[in-house]
């Protein structure tokens, strides 16, 4: 009989290791002390296997059934969910640690040294409350211009079109830094160029010393 959402969530610890089927190699694993997980037992190339799909309540019994059919579809095609899965992880685990802000991080701990903490302040400022919100997750390689542009027109639309200006160089020189690492193929800030609003040239007029000039002024 299969599993129910009631009987799951209110099935207790009994001293033992207990094992509860929904069919299809589906089953509900619970320790002696209560913890309770979900597990798939399966066979390939003839040998039984069992593949780890996660605690509950993270994962509720409709998702556990979900992953049940997303295994079998990779039996199917001859994939070993387990070896699948642990792919997924070392994937995953990657691109963590190639995102946009662990590269930026990195690239600020090793060119930092030579920096004022006055100057350090400000470039992460820029990263942690202006670029890292939209990009930082991201994996660095798979960053597109629009997206750099897009979180540049943000800081833009506030009015802030110099700190919009000096993010983009920030961008730029850590993603020519992920390129040298071989995390990145591309700069993609050197392809936004003209892309934001210019900052404005400030004119610088020879100053006036006379008092009858001075007057004309008054």
């Amino acid at each position: 009989m299969k599993l129910t959402d009631t009987f799951v969530k209110r099935k207790q610890p009994n001293g033992k290791v207990q094992k509860h089927s929904d069919g299809g190699g589906l089953f509900l694993y619970i320790t002696p002390e209560g913890k309770k997980s979900w597990r798939l037992a399966y066979r390939y190339l003839g040998k039984q296997k069992l593949l780890v799909i996660g605690p509950y309540p993270a994962i509720s019994l409709k998702e556990a059934r979900e992953r049940r059919e997303e295994a079998k579809k990779l039996l199917v095609d001859n994939i070993d969910p387990s070896a699948a899965k642990q792919e997924a992880k070392r994937e995953a685990t990657n691109a963590a640690r190639n995102s946009f802000e662990a590269v930026a991080r990195e690239w600020v701990e090793k060119y930092s040294g030579d920096w004022s903490e006055s100057y350090k302040g400000h470039i992460m400022h820029r990263l942690e409350d202006m670029v890292f919100p939209a990009i930082g997750k991201r994996p660095i390689k798979s960053i597109t211009a629009p997206e750099l542009l897009a979180a540049l027109r943000k800081i833009e639309g506030r009015g802030a079109v110099c700190v919009a200006h000096l993010a983009m160089r920030e961008c730029g020189r850590i993603f020519r830094y992920a390129i040298a690492t071989g995390r990145a193929e591309r700069d993609v800030a050197h392809d936004l160029r003209g892309a934001i609003t210019p900052m404005r040239t400030v004119k610088h007029f020879a100053a006036v010393t006379e008092a009858r000039a001075i007057g004309n002024f008054c």
